[in-house]
């Protein structure tokens, strides 16, 4: 089960939850369809980090598209290991459709979140016209004419970015958004599981040795498949199975996976870094990721590809 963080909004006094809450641990602190009492029940979720189940059939309209990703991870190649990073592309290799679905990056003095706008229509050469982005309430996001937005793109076995000038705002009678018509596209080849670097911190469980006991790792590496924990100790040996915990961070949303993963290889010494004294690296591979799991490592990985392609191993 993976979680993300209620906001206040989501909260409602003298309501049913629509969800079921917990906290970071996944004990239950409300069962859905319960009544929040009042504003001291409700301060006292928020103050437990209250979280929910992230479902990403109900994501439509917010910063991730679930789908989308899936779709290029099914049809992407096998990894080839060669460095297609720097590849250059034409709008035809997008293959942009009505409705298709764009993630549109607004101004860094506007916001830092990304939203899913959706294609109308093009004219070659002139303009492509999208709908207007909304925030988390409904409202429409103020951009203006003359302002800078960064589109990004998933296709097949591609992902595409492009920056696009506001040509035109449209209010009447809907909402819309002219863009510049990109002549300068930048993409990079998804592989079949790439892999990015990171650095997240890890809570590790070997299942042989009890629920009382986590060791703290460090993730080096992550793909769709599987993970590169570093540790000052051994997690285990080849074939044992761990329970990994921890937490990935998609523009604002934080969300928190719990998986199983069973060790393929134990490194150390001068095969894994010699400036990394002592540590032990443990390549795993998960085992029976649940679907939201697989969306969310997916989202992660393919944001890393787009925003930092030189974090790609």
């Amino acid at each position: 089960m993976s979680l993300i963080l209620a906001n206040s909004n989501e909260i409602a006094v003298g309501k049913p939850s629509p969800w079921s809450l917990y906290d970071q641990m996944h004990n239950l602190l409300l069962a859905q369809g319960d009544i929040v009492r009042d504003d001291e029940h409700r301060d006292a979720l928020l103050s437990s980090g209250a979280c929910h189940e992230l479902l990403w059939n109900e994501s439509d309209g917010k910063n991730i598209d679930g789908d989308n990703l899936l779709a290029a991870e099914k049809t992407s190649p096998e990894q080839t290991g060669e460095d297609e990073t720097d590849k250059r592309f034409t709008f035809d290799d997008m293959k942009l459709k009505v409705e298709d679905r764009l993630q549109l990056e607004p101004p860094a003095q506007l916001t830092h979140e990304r939203f899913l706008v959706k294609v109308i229509g093009y004219i070659r050469g002139a303009s492509l016209l999208v709908t207007a982005p909304t925030t988390a309430n409904g409202l429409r996001l103020q951009l203006l004419e003359g302002e800078t937005v960064v589109m990004r793109s998933f296709s097949g076995q591609n992902a595409f970015g492009f920056a696009s000038t506001i040509e035109r705002v449209i209010k009447t009678p809907y909402e819309y958004l002219h863009l510049s018509f990109p002549d300068n596209i930048e993409g990079i080849v998804i592989r079949k599981a790439p892999r990015v670097k990171t650095r997240i911190i890890a809570a590790v469980q070997d299942s042989k040795s009890g629920a009382t006991e986590q060791v703290s790792a460090l993730i080096s590496d992550i793909s769709a498949n599987g993970v590169s924990l570093d540790a000052r100790r051994s997690l285990g040996e080849k074939g044992d199975t761990l329970n990994v915990s921890f937490r990935v961070h998609l523009h604002n949303i934080d969300a928190y996976l719990s998986v199983k993963g069973v060790i393929r290889a134990v490194l150390s010494g001068d095969a894994v870094d010699t400036s990394k004294s002592g540590v032990i690296r443990h390549g795993v591979e998960f085992q029976d990721l649940q679907p939201n799991d697989s969306v969310i490592l997916q989202s992660m990985i393919y944001q890393e590809m787009i925003e930092n392609p030189h974090k790609l191993v």
